[in-house]
């Protein structure tokens, strides 16, 4: 993805100059035009920074289809859920283009077998869902606990976390968090 133009287009729909932005910022204007012209990337953490700056979340920075109009429908077809799943799992979010996006809500697909790493996920917020298919082994800090369809979980995502698919066949989640990561 080619973030410096990404910003630029980003920063040019909300109507901004550089110059505004750097000073909502707080940096020079010319680091606003080294990062849209690639010759600076910048770490997440600047990122959001700058983007903290527009408003816009680094999940709607990422996802925003910037060809797309406003959304003016609350539904969503099973062809407009963009998988932002990695390592064999599916992550089907919905609501990609809706700006300021709250939380983020997710149906989740999991190879026998597949799980979320061997190391355990922990982030700010909290994320709950129910097991729509199969055999789902989850950790939240010390508890462990297979879960099967139409069981659920809900915790705060700082707690140490992890998913795995223990059974046969694929396994379906249907998942929310807050605030929203993808």
């Amino acid at each position: 993805m080619d973030i410096g133009a990404r910003l630029q287009r980003v920063r040019m729909a909300k109507d901004l100059s550089q110059r505004e932005l750097a000073k909502r910022v707080g940096v020079t204007n010319s680091t606003i035009s080294l990062i849209e012209q690639n010759k600076v990337s910048p770490s997440v953490s600047s990122l959001k920074k700058v983007l903290d700056g527009i408003p816009i979340s680094l999940a709607d920075f990422f996802t925003l289809d910037l060809d797309a109009g406003p959304p003016d429908s609350p539904f969503y077809g099973a062809g407009e859920l963009p998988d932002v799943g990695s390592n064999g799992l599916h992550y089907f979010l919905v609501g990609q283009h809706r700006p300021q996006r709250q939380m983020c809500i997710l149906r989740e697909v999991m190879p026998p077998g597949g799980d979320t790493g061997d190391a355990m996920l922990r982030h700010e917020g909290e994320e709950g869902g129910v097991i729509v298919q199969g055999e789902v082994e989850v950790t939240v800090g010390d508890q462990v606990r297979v879960l099967r369809a139409g069981e659920a979980y809900y915790f705060e995502s700082k707690v140490p976390h992890r998913f795995r698919n223990v059974g046969d066949g694929e396994a379906v989640i249907v998942s929310a968090n807050t605030p929203a990561t993808f």
